[in-house]
């Protein structure tokens, strides 16, 4: 269904899968890695690079406006010989450009072959027990944007919207690996007190400004997801000083050698 203020967003997702084969001379994809805010270095260990582009240069896509992500779509064969889109770096909804460019990573991914999406965040934790730099594998979601990518009457369940046998394969990499529900705000400004204690009442372990409207595009197109959550900060309310999006770029840099090896794994292991 074309969307209202735009071009069809699964033809340019089409579009933007042929130009991906087309330019790195590639069948297509077998699993995508969005790498979130903390997360671009570890892109480095994911496999062997077959080659790499700007994003803002393919269809439908723009160069990522946060500092702390990467701008580069990299194509990389891993350890188990698998293709892998790594995008090192995502839109998001509160950048005002409307919810399917949010989503058209995933899409794309999809449209090149891709069945496995592995999702990236820096995220606000509500637990005392998961300091920063806890990693948390996302077990459920609820959405608090207010949006969702899909149009019309495209119903689908989401029961499992996070895969547990790609849970169960990861903590094969990292047996330690705790399990939450995220709770996607629409953001940039930071939840409030308030907004973080009615974000626990309702079962959240987590807040964050990505992944869930990610996840509901990648399950209606029939992929499995795989979320990884990066505890940055313990989230307003609970933390003992002001939000900064510095202490995000500080938490991922302190995580960096763990997060390379887990998503390393991850990937070997797919």
């Amino acid at each position: 269904m074309p969307s209202p203020t735009g071009p069809d967003p699964y033809e340019l997702a089409n579009q933007a899968a042929q130009a991906i084969r087309e330019r790195f001379g590639i069948d297509g994809i077998d699993v995508s890695f969005t790498l979130g805010s903390g997360w671009a270095a570890a892109s480095d260990d994911l496999g062997e690079e077959i080659g790499s582009c700007p994003l803002g240069d393919l269809p439908g896509f723009s160069a990522p406006v946060v500092i702390g992500h990467g701008g580069l779509l990299r194509i990389v064969r891993t350890a188990s010989g698998k293709t892998a889109a790594v995008l090192t770096g995502r839109t998001h909804y509160y950048e005002g450009r409307g919810v399917a460019p949010v989503v058209h990573g995933v899409r794309t991914a999809i449209a090149a072959g891709a069945t496995t999406v592995v999702l990236t965040n820096g995220c606000g934790g509500l637990k005392l027990d998961r300091p920063a730099g806890t990693v948390v594998l996302m077990r459920d979601h609820i959405n608090l944007t207010g949006a969702n990518p899909l149009v019309g009457a495209r119903f689908i369940d989401m029961t499992e919207g996070y895969s547990k046998r790609l849970r169960d394969l990861a903590r094969t990499v990292d047996p330690g690996l705790p399990e939450g529900v995220y709770a996607q705000f629409h953001g940039p400004s930071f939840e409030t007190p308030s907004e973080v204690l009615m974000a626990g009442v309702l079962g959240a372990d987590l807040v964050g400004m990505s992944t869930g409207l990610e996840t509901i595009a990648a399950r209606e197109l029939g992929a499995e997801v795989l979320g990884l959550s990066l505890v940055t900060n313990l989230a307003a309310g609970i933390s003992p000083t002001p939000l900064h999006h510095e202490e995000v770029l500080e938490a991922g840099a302190a995580a960096a050698p763990r997060l390379r090896s887990l998503l390393a794994g991850i990937a070997a292991a797919l």
